[in-house]
């Protein structure tokens, strides 16, 4: 399967740094994003992430919010050392379940180089492991395999709709300077269906999640704080994605997102017709850090309300990528009515988020 995005040939595109990039100036033209290849990681790139987020329920009834994120990054040193252990690439995992019966958010993460077959990001698909965590495209699904500390998940996310191609057909702006862009895919409506173990009790579960797909060597602008970003499965079948970055003093610099109706028109949407409006904020009790865990967002046409599953989803990465963020379970309503599930993400409230 093959589809057209605005991305630029990759050997045109080497930064003094030695990343690729994903603009030059002037910008090259298109070439084709071909799956399953582009599903594969991206090696030349400095930053890569898959990270999919759901909502799923047990037999019981019982509603779970469930993240998996997968980070591969190339720190541009000792490339050419021809040791076995040089760090050329290294991989991260975050995942968590959102357990709103007991007000928790188990989590759990993973660092390690790449190398000797046990921490890999393949080239030719979606195929990424961390010792004996893993995210796998086999046979037209997405399997996780997550063993935590209190929890694991064993789940397959089989695609029902289209690829969702961001910002322009995959070119996708971060920034006022074309440079800051990241090359970034969705697939919305993910029909879930496995095991999550909780307190050693495996519990069968379904339901329904999103998966971003993104690579860039350079997204955020210097004066960049961090961003606030929804992903939303509406219940009509279609899709949100809406972000903005957010400066040191708390400013939009930038925005964009995408909607897709339940005809499967896609529209754009450019940085004037994002508004994300905090209602309401949360404070850690461990780190102290606050965020805002309410919003009014505007994306176009669509004015809803985003409200959390619960307050505390709070990430403490700093065993591993170095930050701490906030990612949770939400629910769109529109004058009190859900109209979708999804999650928000909340970066750079804690420090500024460097990549």
């Amino acid at each position: 399967m093959k589809r057209r995005a605005f991305f630029a040939s990759p050997l045109a595109l080497l930064a003094p740094h030695g990343f690729a990039q994903a603009v030059t100036y002037p910008i090259v033209q298109p070439r084709e994003l071909v799956f399953p290849r582009d599903h594969g990681s991206h090696p030349e790139y400095r930053t890569e992430w898959w990270y999919i987020t759901g909502w799923v329920r047990d037999e019981a009834g019982s509603a779970f919010g469930v993240q998996v994120t997968f980070f591969r990054n190339r720190p541009g040193v000792a490339e050419s050392g021809a040791s076995a252990f040089a760090p050329r690439q290294l991989l991260f995992a975050h995942a968590a379940v959102a357990d709103p019966r007991h007000q928790r958010l188990r989590h759990d993460q993973r660092a390690r180089r790449s190398g000797h077959g046990l921490v890999y990001a393949a080239e030719a698909t979606t195929d990424v492991r961390v010792d004996d965590w893993s995210l796998r495209l086999d046979a037209g699904a997405y399997r996780a395999t997550i063993v935590g500390r209190d929890f694991a998940m064993a789940l397959a996310f089989r695609p029902t709709q289209p690829i969702l191609l961001q910002g322009e057909r995959g070119f996708s702006r971060k920034g006022p300077d074309p440079a800051q862009a990241s090359f970034y895919y969705t697939q919305p409506h993910l029909a879930v269906a496995g095991t999550l173990d909780i307190d050693g009790k495996a519990r069968p579960v379904t339901g329904s999640a999103w998966l971003d797909h993104e690579w860039s060597s350079e997204v955020l602008a210097r004066d960049a704080q961090g961003w606030d970003w929804i992903g939303l499965n509406l219940s009509d079948g279609g899709a949100l994605m809406a972000f903005r970055i957010r400066g040191k003093d708390g400013e939009t610099i930038w925005a964009g997102g995408i909607v897709r109706d339940a005809s499967g028109a896609v529209r754009s949407l450019a940085p004037a017709d994002i508004a994300f409006t905090p209602m309401r904020r949360w404070r850690s009790p461990r780190t102290g850090v606050e965020y805002p865990v309410v919003f009014k967002v505007r994306a176009g046409a669509l004015q809803i309300a985003v409200e959390p599953l619960m307050d505390d989803q709070e990430l403490d990465s700093r065993a591993s990528v170095g930050t701490v963020y906030w990612e949770g379970a939400v629910r769109a309503l529109v004058d009190g009515r859900e109209i979708g599930r999804g999650y928000l993400e909340l970066t750079g409230y804690w420090r500024p988020l460097k990549l």
